[in-house]
């Protein structure tokens, strides 16, 4: 059998897989099983059971689960309220008013937590609810959270550029370094737009009524300072070459356990319900990362992803042209994969070419993260909008037509990296940190 009809025939085992509802680390081993059997691999047994233990045996993984520990922690404690409570004292007067919470306590929790999906979660049971209350227009409501909640895949700590650094054998430390200006800018466009729209559709949000904040802004502002204190500690240690991702993570986690303690929301059962809900996450990316990397190993065996690359080789695409193909082939995919599957699938069969054509791997990991922040917003597979249709009762494709010019931003946010690259590769270039 040609590779290309094998490609054919792993491709439609996949989408079968799919559609008959097997998880996505059970599709992926069914198509790894499939294409050792076609490529008459008598010992694959003693392969997967070698690969399994390769593939989450590596210490860089040690920072996903404590960082995802961090996050669940704020989920259930006071703290994603008190955020709420700052920040609205200071965006009131601000043009699209209490929108901007959304999108400034997304960047703020995606900074301390890792997951989009758990940003969008834990800033919207605090927001939809109030903005809904006051009279704001839902729909914009639902279109900043899912949109600024992609935040949590950019912003570091990030869970994906934990899982990029350790397939493409790159530093988490750069990684998480080059992303701090690419984040603060699409932050500062989702902040633009909104600005924008509230300008031109004045009756999306409700008149400013004095009574809705009683509080000044001084005491708004103590009530940011802890979610802003554990921002600064875990990014500043990394930044400043005084901790390794997998310590900072530590230090996060403990930060976050004695703010709630203090804040009085520290109950055994938050705990317990937090550490449960880490263990049941992080099992589930690990099985993913093992399945990636067991149909990884298979493809190298029936040699399709050197046929991949010889083909695209012969095409002598541009730089640019490959990014462009390459950024259609990851919006395809995120159609119907997750973000970290379509890292831990395409990863090891991209990266050659990509540093071929001459592109910086720290560079690509930003460009890929911000191509996997666009697929959380489109249907069909689009976490983001699974989570606010949970949140808002919303059905998922109106709720990407609302986030539709979140991705349009997202869009340009890759344009401008393409054309000013040193928002990605300065920080990192420029300052010191532990290499992994």
């Amino acid at each position: 059998m040609s590779q290309m009809m094998m490609a054919g025939a792993l491709l439609a085992v996949l989408f079968l897989s799919l559609a008959a509802g097997l998880w996505i680390s059970f599709s992926l081993l069914v198509v790894a099983f499939t294409a050792y059997l076609l490529g008459d691999i008598g010992n694959w047994g003693q392969i997967v059971a070698t690969i399994s233990w390769g593939a989450v045996s590596n210490w860089a993984l040690a920072p996903l689960p404590m960082f995802l520990w961090m996050g669940e922690i704020l989920l259930r404690s006071g703290l994603a309220r008190n955020l709420f409570d700052g920040l609205s004292v200071w965006t009131n007067h601000i043009p699209g008013r209490l929108f901007h919470v959304n999108i400034l306590a997304s960047g703020l929790f995606a900074a301390v937590c890792g997951s989009s999906a758990a940003t969008v979660a834990t800033v919207g049971k605090v927001t939809l609810p109030h903005l809904e209350r006051l009279g704001y227009r839902e729909s914009f409501a639902l279109a900043t959270l899912g949109g600024a909640g992609t935040l949590g895949l950019l912003i570091p700590p990030s869970i994906m550029m934990i899982i990029y650094g350790v397939a493409a054998e790159v530093s988490v430390s750069r990684l998480f370094m080059a992303g701090v200006f690419p984040g603060l800018m699409v932050l500062l466009l989702f902040l633009g737009y909104t600005m924008g729209y509230n300008l031109i559709h004045r009756d999306a949000a409700p008149p400013y009524d004095r009574a809705e904040h009683r509080i000044g802004k001084w005491r708004a502002a103590r009530k940011l300072l802890p979610v802003v204190g554990l921002v600064v500690t875990v990014l500043g240690s990394i930044y400043g070459g005084i901790a390794s991702p997998t310590e900072a993570s530590a230090i996060g986690v403990l930060g976050a356990l004695m703010l709630s303690w203090f804040e009085g929301s520290l109950t055994w059962r938050v705990f317990r319900e937090g550490l449960m809900a880490t263990v049941k996450t992080s099992t589930m990316l690990l099985f993913i990362m093992v399945a990636a990397a067991v149909l990884t190993n298979a493809m190298g065996f029936i040699g399709l992803p050197r046929a991949l690359a010889e083909y695209v080789e012969t095409l002598n695409l541009a730089p640019g042209a490959l990014l462009l193909a390459l950024t259609l082939l990851f919006i395809v995919l995120g159609c119907f994969l997750d973000g970290i599957s379509v890292i831990l699938l395409t990863t090891a069969t991209i990266l050659p070419m990509v540093e071929g054509a001459g592109i910086d791997p720290i560079w690509f990991g930003i460009y890929l993260v911000i191509v996997v922040e666009m697929a959380q917003i489109t249907p069909p597979v689009g976490f983001n909008l699974f989570v606010l249709q949970a949140l808002s009762g919303k059905d998922p494709i109106a709720i990407a037509r609302y986030t539709l010019p979140f991705f349009l931003i997202l869009v340009l946010a890759l344009i401008l990296i393409w054309f000013f690259p040193a928002l990605v590769t300065w920080f990192p270039h420029t300052m010191t940190a532990p290499p992994r």
